[in-house]
């Protein structure tokens, strides 16, 4: 065993991973971009078109142990994912390296069984939730290799590192034509931004394009280019556009909420870096979409326009464009229907590739130029730390996301969360699984206070305008404290050694692993 600079215990292997800790030595970055690509199956033009999604998987020479990929920008609604793993099994292929940009509730099929019965045997995502992660938790499925956990901006690195070698990439589209130019953007059921296949696309050896939308050459808008599209298969849907942004909250009228909410818009407020041309991003969940809302008002308070807006994009943020307050829009993926439509509609609404987004591997990413981000957690800990990833039982809750990826490469990154959740607290002593290292988080924001962490590069910088703004706060300690006076001390966790799960840092360090739990 070994311990990282965060003081997590890890192993030094599970099964044949092995486990460099955060903290150690830095990823080389001279290391050349590596990719899986092969040679087109085409050079004469024609269609690509093939009648079913078994002759795309037996015309790529689909193989056992090999790795499959897809998107997540559907969500709830995917109906691919369910289709392609049905076709495998209909040939016998088993063995197979699952590397989706996210692992999501499917109510359309059990992914579950899929690995129960051999034909998945290795997971890489950013997250996995429901059935499946709650069978890994609890050791009723078991895998001999470790679940690989990434921030969203580690998929891109791995992949161009040769870390994640994908053989046959599946990629959800609401059009495309015959010849594989497609989108997300128009069609019977749009998802808007297609920015985490981007990186597939060009890298996988094989590229196949499902749609249930089929368009004139050339497509347009296209999204993915015929350059990379290998093969085309039409089925009769591809998702439901209704339900891109299941799981993500409508504006919230929870009191607790809104005072969050409206607290971390006085912050930003406060801040020296909100003036002209500033940047941000605030997410998807009930509090985030809240304080676009209160955001909006102190910009017109103080007659600020934003340079951009980034990440996954709602509604709100589409509001604040088409007001004049935002220039520009820089979308990685659609929380809801109109912010899908709006990147067609709206000459300022981007839709982005997500290692353009959040790759600090690259030579340049959104990330860097970005002011101030709106993060949400589950549980944040006395040295900052968050927890993006499981519960108060240990039940895998949620993903990573994009939040360590922000939290290191905003100005200020801001996390919110209620200080308990039901007779649970949020605040606590000591995050039960780390995702995003508490140095990179500049403060935490609950409904009883504000706390700065001493220890962010620009504490000095924030405590001065907060003091300057008559905003008071109060030390991370006192709210943890202050939890537990409401809740009781928790219950500790139990789990076992066995290691079901590794969560990555985004140089590919691991922040922290995840153990099977006693329940």
């Amino acid at each position: 065993m070994m311990v990282n600079s965060l003081g997590r215990e890890l192993p030094e292997k599970v099964g044949s991973y092995i486990v460099r800790p955060y903290g150690s030595e830095a990823v080389e970055t001279a290391v050349t971009v590596r990719t899986n690509r092969t040679a087109g199956t085409r050079s004469n033009g024609g269609s690509k078109l093939l009648g079913s999604i078994v002759a795309a998987l037996e015309a790529c020479g689909l193989q056992s142990g090999m790795t499959i990929s897809f998107h997540h920008s559907f969500r709830e609604g995917d109906l691919v994912v369910g289709q392609v793993m049905a076709a495998i099994r209909e040939l016998g292929i088993h063995d197979l390296r699952f590397a989706p940009s996210a692992v999501v509730n499917l109510s359309n099929f059990s992914l579950a069984e899929y690995v129960r019965d051999g034909t998945i045997t290795r997971i890489e995502a950013s997250g996995i939730r429901g059935e499946l992660g709650d069978s890994l938790i609890d050791g009723s499925i078991r895998m001999e290799e470790p679940a690989i956990l990434r921030p969203h901006g580690a998929r891109p690195r791995a992949i161009e590192m040769g870390e994640l070698a994908i053989d046959v990439a599946f990629i959800a589209v609401s059009a495309s034509d015959e010849y594989g130019n497609s989108t997300g953007q128009i069609g019977t059921n749009i998802c808007g931004s297609l920015g985490y296949s981007f990186i597939d696309a060009r890298s996988a050896r094989k590229v196949v394009v499902i749609t249930d939308t089929l368009v004139d050459y050339p497509c347009c808008p296209a999204s993915i280019s015929q350059q990379y599209v290998d093969y085309v298969v039409k089925v009769d849907k591809v998702g439901d556009s209704g339900k891109i942004g299941a799981g993500a909250a409508r504006l919230t009228k929870n009191p607790r909420d809104l005072t969050i909410a409206q607290r971390v818009a006085e912050i930003i407020a406060a801040s020296r870096r909100f003036q002209e041309g500033f940047s941000f991003q605030t997410g998807a969940g009930a509090i985030s979409i809240a304080c676009t809302k209160f955001l909006s008002e102190q910009m017109e308070r103080r007659g600020v326009t934003a340079s951009f807006a980034l990440g996954g994009i709602t509604s709100g943020i589409i509001d604040m464009y088409d007001a004049g307050q935002v220039r520009v829009v820089e979308c990685s993926q659609s929380f809801d229907a109109r912010a899908a439509g709006a990147i067609y509609s709206r000459p300022g609404v981007r839709e982005i590739d997500n290692a353009d987004y959040a790759n600090a591997y690259s030579k340049g990413n959104f990330l860097d130029h970005l002011n101030f981000g709106v993060l949400g957690a589950l549980e944040v800990d006395t040295d900052f730390n968050v927890n993006l990833l499981t519960g108060s039982s240990g039940r895998m809750m949620g993903g990573l996301g994009g939040g360590p990826d922000v939290a290191e490469g905003a100005d200020i990154s801001i996390v919110t969360l209620p200080i308990v959740r039901g007779r649970t607290p949020s605040v606590v002593r000591r995050v039960f699984t780390c995702c995003t290292p508490g140095e990179t988080v500049a403060c935490v924001v609950t409904q009883a206070g504000i706390a700065l962490n001493p220890h962010h590069r620009h504490y000095g910088e924030l405590r001065e305008d907060l003091e300057r703004a008559g905003i008071k706060p109060v030390t991370i300690q006192e709210l943890q404290q202050l939890a537990e006076e409401i809740t009781g001390v928790p219950e500790p966790i139990r789990t076992t050694d066995r290691v079901v799960a590794v969560v990555e840092y985004r140089d590919g360090s691991v922040v922290d692993v995840i153990r099977e739990t006693v329940f």
